[in-house]
């Protein structure tokens, strides 16, 4: 008998995907064999799954909480943001095409087919599957067709637990609300609730615990503080940059990451964040782009020419070009990547209109939006540096010209990248390389910074134990369990 249990939240943002992977590796270290699980997914940061494909990020990071390879059955439809033709639809890992708002609804009755197929694969390897929902259930409007949440609990009959965010302010009125609007059929599912992001003492908010189980008639799992160990682990989406605030700071090495409409990946650089002695500055909209800055860099991009787009309209090309003259650094990964370079083609319309623009010129490099998308994890070896990192791609498009005779990176004999006479202006198609401290360090000591070189994904893990552990005593996971199993024997 697998078992299975579904967090939903009372709306986007209130933690669920932190909740989740805490969740997942408490349950591995118990013993138990544990996989996550979420229908669906809207987001840009993707991770390159080892069956192939791609799925969001923070099913990545639950597939590390779990201690298993991730798999495109724990993400089976994601959906990629992008301007002009909505979202781009990946059902198992591969495009299947883009879809606007409107146009998706009419979709999801032929998605469920390819979510319950997953979920089913998935439950026959786990003794528990944990899913995680999408946005909130209250969104009524939205309820017929729905896979994300209800439409999926209901089918696959999974019971829910309700996360409300008490940080955002009207967690009783939230939770009270969704039980008061959903249909009987849906409100059934749901089997009881927890509070997130609690700040504070928590025996002040036991009245209104009780106020939310003596409206609803839902038990009480649980009260979760602000945890310290989220801000340490991957953010699912740009909604988490808007927490960040620029300070100044006394760190010796100044870094300034350009954030555009259509940023993807940005979970490059919380191995940057971590270094005690590097200030990463997020550089949004309206903002200059710092004169103290030694290093800018242009991130990933769901849509290349879009964002190129929205950068100049910032006056950031021509604050670029006086970076570069001042003798500054720039770094572009994979769309950052491409806008670097003289020229880029999209002679077939893959992100939009036909078109071809002027790139930054920054690099002496072209590039060709193709319709065949480059997915995989990859093993290099840094040419400048001599020493060898992981990395992954998600990129369409080729890039050719004078500058790739100096590649940033050599993979399987391959040239990836390019760089610049100088070596200060370079570009990569490759994420995740920052996460090997062998690399990070021989980076930063580049700059005359020290790095203790830690690798990055083993303080991850770090974290997801030191979360385990809160959660063991913040949540009743007994009673969660005793959950799964009852509806589990109902179902049989």
């Amino acid at each position: 008998m697998t078992l299975s249990i579904m967090l939903q939240g009372t709306g986007s943002d209130v933690g669920k995907t932190v909740l989740v992977a805490g969740l997942c590796r408490a349950l591995k270290n118990r013993g138990m064999n544990v996989l996550p699980f979420k229908p669906q997914n809207m987001s840009n940061n993707a991770a390159v799954a080892d069956d192939g494909g791609e799925i969001g990020r923070a099913q990545w990071l639950q597939a590390l909480a779990c201690g298993v390879a991730p798999s495109i059955h724990m993400n089976p439809v994601l959906l990629k943001p992008q301007s002009e033709v909505g979202s781009q639809v990946v059902v198992h890992g591969k495009v299947t095409g883009n879809a606007k708002g409107r146009d998706y609804q009419k979709l999801k009755p032929k998605l469920l087919d390819a979510v319950l197929d997953s979920f089913n694969t998935l439950k026959q390897q786990a003794d528990i599957v944990v899913v995680e929902g999408a946005g909130s259930p209250a969104e009524i409007n939205l309820r017929a067709g729905d896979i994300a949440n209800m439409g999926f609990a209901t089918r696959a009959q999974v019971p829910v637990v309700l996360v409300g965010d008490v940080d955002r302010g009207g967690v009783i009125a939230s939770l009270v609300g969704t039980h008061t609007i959903l249909p009987d059929q849906d409100r059934a599912m749901i089997a009881g609730f927890l509070i997130n992001k609690f700040r504070g003492d928590v025996s002040l908010f036991d009245d209104g615990l009780t106020a939310i189980t003596d409206f609803t008639g839902w038990r009480n799992f649980g009260v979760v503080p602000w945890l310290e160990e989220a801000g340490k682990l991957p953010a699912e989406d740009s909604m988490a940059l808007e927490t960040l605030v620029r300070a100044a700071s006394g760190k010796s090495l100044q870094i300034a990451v350009l954030v555009t409409d259509r940023i993807s990946n940005f979970d490059d650089f919380d191995p940057l964040i971590a270094e005690d002695d590097v200030d990463v500055s997020f550089i949004r909209k309206g903002d200059l782009i710092p004169a103290e800055a030694q290093i800018v860099i242009l991130p990933g991009s769901k849509s290349t020419i879009s964002d190129l787009a929205c950068l100049r309209a910032n006056g950031w090309d021509e604050q670029l070009h006086a970076h570069a003259k001042r003798g500054g650094h720039i770094i572009g990964i994979c769309g950052g990547y491409q806008m670097l370079g003289r020229r880029i083609a999209d002679p077939d319309g893959i992100e939009g209109s036909a078109s071809v623009v002027d790139g930054l010129g920054l690099l002496n490099i072209e590039t060709v939006m193709q319709a065949k998308k480059n997915v995989r994890n990859v093993s290099a070896h840094s040419p400048l540096f001599d020493v060898p990192f992981n990395g992954y791609e998600i990129h369409i498009g080729e890039t050719t010209g004078p500058d790739c005779q100096r590649p940033t990176s050599m993979i399987d004999g391959r040239p990836d990248g390019a760089m610049s006479a100088d070596s200060k202006v370079m570009g990569t198609y490759l994420h995740g390389f920052f996460d090997s401290g062998v690399f990070r360090r021989a980076w930063l000591e580049s700059f005359g910074v020290a790095s203790a070189g830690g690798d990055h994904l083993a303080a991850i893990e770090k974290t997801l134990d030191e979360l385990a552990e809160r959660l063991e005593k913040l949540l009743d996971i007994d009673a969660i369990l005793d959950v799964a199993k009852s509806f589990e024997q109902k179902s049989v």
